[in-house]
């Protein structure tokens, strides 16, 4: 009977039971979650990975949906509702040219250090600029380069993806995207990639 009972113990609730934990750990945090972090509130034996699935397949088509944000997860309104929101979403001042410019060139180029930013640019970029986009919480610094004077390096967080509705970084809209939502003017966009990065025919998409 002891046996039975301290088997009990270590046996993982039924599926139903794991995928309404994961709701409940998913719904009250702030922030995404990763998979080992919800790992590390279920109960032992539970089979995150697989009650994953069925969260996500349960949530496809709903109101809300269940999405992959970097390495976390997260509940986020299904994008086509988007515009019931309007009205408690706050107003961002539109960020400069050369904050833009800098924050694409970190996105695509990352880990980017300040030299590789002022390359690509073709100007200095002033300490403000990197400044504001960490204060933001779209930039952190990366890594340092293991190269003479070791300089600091700068990536894009999982905030910036997040902010944007992106998975990863891959899924940066275009630059015609970024001038309808009124983050681009009609200028030349910045050489932000170089002959390389952009596919035939893209030279009116490099952000995508």
């Amino acid at each position: 009977m002891e046996d039975e009972k301290l088997e009990s113990l270590f046996e993982a609730p039924p599926m139903a039971e794991q995928e309404r934990m994961i709701e409940a750990v998913l719904f009250a945090s702030a922030d995404p979650l990763s998979t080992a972090e919800i790992e590390s509130r279920m109960p032992h034996g539970s089979d995150v990975a697989e009650a994953m699935v069925y969260v996500r397949k349960r949530y496809q088509g709903r109101g809300i949906e269940l999405v992959k944000v970097g390495d976390g997860w997260a509940f986020r309104t299904a994008n086509d509702l988007g515009f019931l929101m309007q009205k408690e979403q706050v107003e961002y001042r539109k960020l400069s040219r050369a904050a833009i410019e800098t924050l694409a060139i970190i996105a695509y180029h990352q880990p980017a250090t300040r030299a590789e930013i002022e390359e690509i640019r073709g100007v200095s970029v002033s300490r403000g600029t990197i400044d504001m986009l960490m204060e933001l919480g779209w930039v952190k610094i990366g890594r340092r380069r293991m190269t003479p004077g070791r300089p600091v390096t700068f990536i894009v967080t999982q905030g910036f993806l997040d902010h944007f509705g992106l998975e990863t970084s891959r899924d940066l809209p275009g630059v015609k995207e970024l001038r309808e939502s009124g983050l681009l003017d009609n200028r030349p966009a910045p050489a932000v990639f170089g002959d390389d990065d952009l596919g035939e025919g893209d030279q009116d998409d490099m952000f995508s």
